[in-house]
């Protein structure tokens, strides 16, 4: 343990967690590592796959290389065993003992190959909260079923929302689906150890892929409750000037002009033009009186009248070419830092270059910079999520290695001799 380690007290640095998990699921034991707990990743000794997943440090393809599991397994340990093996498995038991969570992202069927019965899990550890993520949840006519990142986003009614009308729905980036079930996983797993302080008694915590991601449907629902209607994919549809993306100097910005409760009305965007000399014949009465009708609810009075609709819709176009000529003379930085200043919703489409540069992340320190001394250098890493004022959320340890703390955990804490460790690798068992 380094300095640092040392110094930095955990809201979690009492509880220990078995992560049995793949790609699906890894996302909890982070956030229940970034908190202070010991989190022991067991991997076969082959890795986990998800040590495989592009893009790698250097462009190196490798299983220690991987950014994508690096971010995922920050503060954890690396334990190797082959869980379909005898040895494997009676070490896997006592590592469960000794356990406070087990977290698991297995299918049903290969969970109830590899892991003890539920009751055997309690009898071992009576507090002990098991934590199973799986796409489909651990029962139901569609538990068996595989389910990657995209099937979780069709199946959740996500994907259907996401993309152009007149084109197949199109994937959302960096796994989702993984990562909303990683939160509910993490958020079931703290209440339940609540529940263990208060009973002593552990419990089960299911999560399903599809459960969580479905919570994201964003208004698809109010859709149909309030206008009965299926809610369809818009792309960059613009149904009221001032609403969308448009493009700018230097990229572009997203924009919420005219929406009633939400910053600013129209007029002030207006103003704004024509202190640079760009509203054109937006000031006159005749887009003024339109402007100062423009939102939601007027547009969706007329949702049943497609003939002033589209007269409507006509008038928009003219505002939305003024606005457009506008945004391309200004850069994102500016329409924001000035959208603020006159309470104007207008963000910055931001690369991952903007983000690291970002001025306000920056002045809050968030970014992380951690040594991976394998690398004879420090790569930085997104910061916390959320901050505690008592308990520090910190990285304290970069991700592990495969295997690395195989013998610091099976000999310094089980208590098996350098022997025993040999032997134990010459079988395969880690």
């Amino acid at each position: 343990m380094n300095q640092r380690e040392a110094e930095t007290s955990g809201a979690l640095d009492d509880i220990r967690v078995l992560d049995l998990t793949g790609q699906l699921g890894q996302y909890a034991t982070k956030v229940l590592a970034d908190l202070g707990a010991d989190v022991i990743r067991v991997e076969p000794p082959s890795g986990s796959p998800a040590r495989v997943q592009p893009p790698f440090y250097g462009d190196e393809p490798d299983e220690n290389r991987s950014l994508d599991f690096w971010y995922f397994n920050t503060n954890k340990r690396s334990v190797t065993l082959n869980l379909r093996s005898e040895d494997g498995q009676e070490l896997l038991r006592r590592l469960l003992a000794s356990a406070d969570v087990l977290v698991e992202s297995f299918m049903p069927e290969e969970a109830r190959e590899l892991l003890p019965p539920e009751e055997e899990l309690r009898e071992l550890n009576p507090g002990l909260i098991h934590c199973s993520v799986t796409g489909f949840g651990t029962w139901g006519p569609h538990a068996d079923y595989v389910a990657s990142d995209l099937v979780g986003l069709a199946m959740s009614g996500v994907l259907t929302l996401a993309g152009y009308p007149d084109r197949a729905p199109t994937m959302l980036p960096v796994n989702q689906t993984y990562t909303s079930a990683g939160i509910q996983a993490a958020q079931g797993i703290l209440a339940a150890l609540l529940h263990r302080d208060r009973t002593g008694h552990g419990q089960n915590v299911e999560v399903s892929m599809q459960e969580a991601l479905s919570l994201s449907q964003e208004t698809a629902m109010q859709f149909w409750d309030m206008r009965r209607e299926i809610r369809k994919r818009t792309g960059d549809t613009r149904l009221l000037p001032g609403v969308g993306t448009y493009e700018c100097a230097d990229g572009h910005v997203y924009m919420m002009v005219g929406v009633p409760g939400f910053g600013a009305p129209w007029p002030v965007l207006a103003g704004w033009m024509d202190e640079e000399g760009m509203a054109g014949d937006l000031l006159e009465d005749e887009w003024q009186t339109l402007l100062n009708q423009t939102d939601m609810r007027n547009l969706t009075a007329l949702m049943t009248q497609p003939e002033e609709l589209q007269k409507l819709m006509v008038r928009y176009a003219h505002v939305n070419e003024v606005l457009s000529a506008f945004l391309a003379t200004k850069r994102k930085q500016e329409l924001y830092e000035e959208g603020q200043r006159r309470r104007l919703l207008i963000g910055p489409v931001n690369s991952p270059k903007d983000l690291l540069e970002n001025a306000q992340l920056n002045a809050r320190s968030w970014y992380q910079s951690v040594e991976h001394p394998e690398l004879g250098e420090s790569v930085t890493y997104p910061g916390p999520p959320f901050r505690h004022t008592e308990t520090e959320w910190a990285i304290r340890r970069r991700p592990p290695l495969l295997g690395e703390h195989t013998v610091e955990i099976l000999q310094g804490e089980l208590g098996l001799t350098p022997d025993q460790i040999t032997a134990l690798m010459g079988a395969g068992v880690i």
